[in-house]
């Protein structure tokens, strides 16, 4: 409990924002009403923490991390926040006080729509980590009107529908408009000579004012509060009064609507050329509004703008940022005069780089033509950059124009981001041993012979504050109960409850809390779906972007190779299983959308099958996000990690639910690789092909999924269901393109790329495993036990740790109130 916390002070102050908000009183005050009321008096207790850290960082003239990310999907602020006040108790009881349900209130709150998948929630685990560890930082991003999207399910199909999380304004966000800053688009660039140099000026361009709106991010019960500074775009001059005079009423609000698409929507869809523009122009936009204001608050301090480095560090979170590079150039040349050498080695020394992604096409590259269009000048700074790498490969390789071609940042008509990340920064890093070692010797080989010692492994983490304090309060609680609080902050601590993991007593209690949290999802279920599942079934769970690497579709495919067996064997001896799938598939991409619709189509059959007895449930959850990410992890049994071996970089839902005593059953890929190694082999299920098998297939071909489809009668079987109307009565073909895509009997193209089939049996196997071990309640307890007692290295503590002491060399900072 937090002792500067005072109670009455708090509860006079809910009234009163009330009054004040509402003109209510508070006996009339709707819940979304009072969330607002509580958030604004929550927000009253963090500022003066908010301001005391600011004045402390001031003060050592502490060296600052800026995290650039194109994303930050951090979920509802108010549970979290008073949780790392540590007053959670206390705002429990002054809301009963006055008639209100805490968790009811906070169901009030909508997610903060500003991301979509494990990127963005990767940064806000490490917002939280930075904070409660009392190191210096800003998040910085985009400020998106609409998230990604809300996902509504009709007729079995995902449908997007604009998610307007800031409708009724967000009581956390302080706007900042002394910061506000001009970004510049179009136009072109003039030389002019200035004292005997060159000088570059940008002309004819369009420009906006990026704002700042800043959240805070409080630290667990230190004091500390840093900083989450999202940029929202606005005109220039709001309304060309002389264009409209003149009856030129569209150039009248050209300026207005510029500034509106910047910070419409996350992710544009951009398979189209609209859509591709926009979304460079959203990463310029914060990249150039970021860096402009972390030089001009440097320069506020000091004289010296060439040891800008020594008291800042530029995360970039992906390949999303990195213009970052050319925009620190811009800055040192054209508004410092510094020579190209002098930039270079500011910027070098400043910039370093994650990558979070082994598929290629998620390493962007963007057109010349679009990209020397829309940013003038930034183009000229990456051609030299361009012209002078290719100098220094050509010197090391001399004649080898395979490295030119492999390592080039402006080759083939395009820019290559990630590229120009490597070049410009002095620490290029993976996200899990095993991506890391792929990134070496496969994707990013040429670079690391070039430049070994700028790559290093980083492998993420999650922060047990939110997927565990926050999220399993039941299995909080006892965990605190058994071994103390210590893991709150040394989530490695959690490792003393290893010694009750054969306790009988403590097994028992152990699984009647994942029994609770089983209840907590089936109401959560029925409310949302309509479907009664059984919470002594096994619940059997995969929740993440839907994409096909992550093979979503190899899951549902199992289900309905399980549903045949059972028609055939009504008798079939299974532990009956719920298989719960939430996911959100882009906007754009149309065969992860039918997969969604698939699983949806399975789900009507066997759910409404009264033959098979509720053997099996499928349950799709609609608007998977944060906020019930948190009832999932704590209510599943089984962790489905079963991505291709080698194309999950890291994977942190595999951590979510380890750390709440799910099983894993998963490939050998990413981080699962570490859990794994943590918990032993015999307390998860491990199937399927490696990495290098999967690597040397793809290289050297050798598969050939007609094969299988020839040889293998069930899985023939599922397959032809997929085509013969089996789940789709009303259009046979609805299916066919899945179909297609597993075995391309009508195209050129590679069939079967993800290896659905190659790995289907060593899946169906392990899935058997699970239903056998489930089975043995003692053994099953005892291994779910342990998940959680050896979920200690992947906290998002540990990772920011090591980002500090290899990459960032921060210092931490206490704050006194």
């Amino acid at each position: 409990m937090n002792r500067g916390f005072d109670k009455e002070t708090f509860k006079k102050s809910v009234i009163y924002n009330v009054k004040n908000l509402y003109r209510r009183t508070i006996d009339e005050a709707k819940p979304e009403q009072v969330f607002q009321a509580v958030a604004y008096a929550v927000k009253d207790v963090i500022i003066d923490e908010w301001i005391a850290t600011h004045k402390e960082y001031e003060k050592e003239d502490a060296k600052t991390l800026y995290y650039l990310s194109m994303e930050f999907l951090m979920g509802r602020a108010l549970g979290n926040n008073i949780i790392n006040i540590m007053a959670r108790d206390e705002v429990k009881e002054v809301l009963d006080e006055l008639g209100f349900d805490l968790n009811v209130i906070e169901d009030q709150e909508p997610d903060a729509a500003l991301g979509n998948g494990g990127l963005g929630r990767l940064a806000a685990c490490f917002l939280d980590s930075l904070a409660t560890l009392g190191y210096p930082a800003y998040g910085c991003g985009i400020r998106y009107r609409y998230g990604m999207f809300k996902q509504k399910i009709e007729n079995g199909y995902q449908v997007e529908v604009p998610d307007e999380w800031l409708k009724d304004g967000n009581p956390f966000e302080v706007r900042r408009s002394e910061y506000a800053t001009e970004v510049k688009f179009g136009g072109y660039v003039k030389t002019v000579w200035e004292n005997g140099r060159e000088r570059f000026v940008q002309e004819g361009y369009q420009s906006v004012m990026a704002v700042p709106y800043d959240l805070p991010i409080v630290g667990y019960g230190n004091n500390v509060v840093n900083t989450l500074r999202i940029w929202d775009a606005q005109p220039i001059n709001t309304f060309n009064l002389d264009s409209f005079d003149r009856g030129d009423y569209q150039k009248a609000v050209e300026q207005e609507n510029l500034a509106k698409n910047i910070c419409e929507v996350l992710y544009p869809n951009d398979n189209h050329y609209a859509g591709k523009e926009l979304r460079l122009k959203q990463q310029y936009f914060f990249i150039s509004a970021s860096v402009q204001r972390a030089v001009n608050k440097y320069m506020e301090k000091h004289d010296d703008i060439r040891k800008f480095y020594e008291k800042n560090v530029f995360q970039l979170n992906d390949t999303h940022p990195t213009v970052a590079v050319a925009e620190l150039m811009r800055i040192l040349l054209d508004d410092y005069g510094l020579t190209w050498e002098e930039a270079w080695e500011v910027t070098g020394k400043t910039c370093a780089y994650t990558n979070h992604t082994i598929m290629s096409e998620a390493l962007e590259k963007w057109p010349i033509e679009l990209f020397s269009r829309l940013l003038p000048r930034i183009y000229q700074i990456v051609e030299e950059i361009n012209r002078r790498f290719i100098i220094q490969i050509q010197q090391l390789y001399p004649g080898d124009q395979n490295k030119v071609r492999s390592m080039a940042i402006v080759y083939d008509g395009q820019v290559k981001m990630a590229h120009l990340a490597i070049a410009g920064s002095f620490s290029v890093n993976g996200v899990a041993r095993l991506h890391t070692e792929i990134l070496k010797n496969q994707e990013l080989k040429d670079f690391y012979q070039m430049m070994p010692d700028k790559f290093n492994n980083k492998t993420n983490g999650i922060t047990q504050r939110r997927f565990l304090l926050h999220g399993n309060p039941l299995l909080a609680d006892w965990v605190t109960s058994k071994i103390g609080n210590e893991w709150i902050t040394d989530l490695p601590h959690i490792h003393e409850l290893a010694i009750y993991a054969d306790d009988e007593k403590c097994q028992k209690e152990f699984m009647n809390i994942k029994y609770q949290n089983k209840i907590r999802l089936a109401k959560y279920i029925k409310e949302h779906n309509g479907i009664d599942v059984d919470p002594r079934s096994i619940f059997d769970v995969q929740v993440k972007r839907l994409h096909e690497y992550k093979r979503q579709l190899m899951n549902i495919l199992h289900v309905m190779f399980l549903y045949n067996q059972l028609k055939d064997n009504p008798n079939m001896d299974m532990v009956p299983r719920t298989f719960i799938f939430g996911a959100k598939a882009a906007a754009g991409y149309k065969r992860a959308k039918m997969t969604i619709k698939l699983i949806n189509a399975v789900a009507d059959v066997i759910n409404n099958d009264k033959s098979i007895n509720g053997k099996i449930k499928v349950v799709f959850i609609e608007d998977y996000r944060v906020s019930n990410a948190e009832i999932i992890f704590a209510a599943a049994d089984v962790s489905e990690q079963i991505s291709t071996a080698s194309k999950e970089a890291s994977g942190t839902g595999n951590m979510k639910f380890m750390l709440n005593g799910a099983l894993t059953l998963g490939t050998m890929d990413g981080a699962n690789v570490e859990i794994v190694e943590e918990v032993g082999e015999d307390k998860a299920f491990i199937f399927g092909a490696s990495s290098d098998e999967i690597i040397n297939l793809e290289n050297n071909g050798g598969y050939n999924p007609m094969d299988i489809f020839n040889s293998d009668q069930e899985i023939r079987r599922v397959l032809m269901q997929l085509i013969n109307g089996y789940y789709s009565p009303h259009d046979p073909e609805m299916f066919r393109e899945i179909y297609n895509s597993l075995l391309n009997t009508q195209s050129s193209d590679k069939a079967d790329t993800y290896f659905i089939l190659k790995d289907f049996r060593s899946y169906a196997d392990a899935q058997k495993k699970v239903d056998t071990a489930y089975r043995d309640s003692e053994w099953w307890a005892n291994a779910a036990m342990m998940n959680v007692a050896c979920a200690g290295k992947f906290t998002s503590d540990r990772t920011i740790e090591e980002y500090v002491r290899d990459i960032w060399h921060l210092k931490k900072v206490e704050v006194d109130m």
